[in-house]
């Protein structure tokens, strides 16, 4: 009679799990861009991953880097399997606290030495860049050094962002009472110190931050919380919080290509990478005027699940498919009174 119960038990969960399965495939695959459920970073040397951003030149791969005593390294993950695909060996530097990534549109990608887990004990830090490849494997590279200081003095940071259409660099700088948006000049000098300067306050204890692929949204993320800002005139105008995972030590956020969700990554082993849809206010403008066909409920795709992590979101999509499974599980469930009622009648009582 267990084997019984066991063995049907089994068909209601196989019943269950097909309807499911058809409902994350559905969802899947009107999502506009690679990565957009998601990855696990499964390369065992990342184990600190503490920055992400989408490659512009390989749509689907992401750069992310170990925070501190990694070396000069940079990876490419697929984000589709969260496989490295390539290794980026930056060579004549040594880095000190590398905390953030970002890519530029002059296909460039920017890696910021800007980390200073002393509150400001060093006077300059450094940003890195090197031309992002045109193919993606193993390689070393000669990165361009640029050397950063503040006007106002040194601290620590942990968030780079480069502007998609300006090209301009932007610090956030990190204090548990929160801290603030630096801009660099208009372009980084090829000698000399870079200074930034401050344009306004971020109320977080920011680790990251990431703008839109069109530049009309800024991301912000701490530990605890992230905001959403409107970039209007080079400065940011805040339009809410945003919904951020619970993680280990959530150190990193990017867009997907397509804009319309957030990734973000934490340290770790097998660092997973978790995708966050966003409000319809929150969208970048780009991304806010196409919106995608969806095959299932009302608003799937509009971000109306960011205020719970999505799990409205998936329901909604899988309308069709969770009733059939329902139907399914309903079914099997007879099958199994049947061969219960069966059983006692030929006098099965046994256990």
């Amino acid at each position: 009679m267990r084997r019984l119960v066991r063995a049907l038990g089994a068909a209601v969960v196989a019943a269950a799990v097909p309807a499911a399965g058809t409902a994350a495939g559905t969802a899947g695959a009107t999502a506009a861009g690679p990565a957009n459920d998601g990855f696990t970073i499964e390369d065992e040397r990342i184990t600190e991953s503490s920055g992400l951003a989408a490659s512009r030149a390989h749509p689907g791969v992401y750069w992310t880097h170990n925070d501190s005593d990694d070396g000069p390294y940079v990876y490419a993950i697929d984000g589709r399997t969260g496989e490295t695909v390539a290794t980026v060996t930056l060579t004549g530097i040594a880095p000190r606290d590398v905390e953030a990534v970002s890519v530029g549109p002059d296909g460039h990608v920017y890696v910021g030495d800007i980390g200073d887990n002393f509150g400001g004990r060093w006077p300059e830090v450094w940003i890195y860049r090197f031309a992002e490849p045109g193919s993606l494997a193993d390689r070393a590279v000669e990165a361009t050094r640029h050397t950063v200081r503040y006007a106002d003095g040194p601290r620590d940071a942990e968030s780079l962002a480069v502007h998609p259409v300006t090209g301009r660099v932007y610090i956030v700088s990190k204090h548990r009472d929160g801290g603030a948006l630096y801009a660099g000049p208009e372009k980084l000098p090829a000698s000399g110190a870079a200074v930034f300067t401050r344009v306004a306050d971020i109320g977080l204890w920011a680790t990251d931050a990431a703008f839109s692929p069109d530049g009309t949204r800024l991301a912000v993320r701490g530990y605890f919380g992230g905001t959403m800002y409107a970039w209007e005139d080079g400065a940011p105008r805040e339009l809410g919080r945003l919904t951020v995972p619970v993680q280990r030590q959530g150190e990193s956020v990017t867009f997907t290509p397509d804009g319309r969700t957030l990734l973000y990554g934490t340290e770790g082993e097998r660092g997973p990478v978790r995708p966050m849809p966003l409000t319809e206010e929150q969208l970048p403008e780009s991304a806010g005027e196409e919106k995608p066909e969806r095959t299932g409920g009302e608003g799937a795709g509009d971000g109306s699940g960011a205020g719970d992590g999505g799990a409205e979101e998936d329901g909604d999509d899988g309308g069709e498919g969770n009733t059939t499974g329902l139907v399914l599980a309903l079914a099997a469930g007879a099958v199994l009174l049947l061969a219960l009622r069966r059983s006692k009648r030929r006098g099965g009582g046994a256990s």
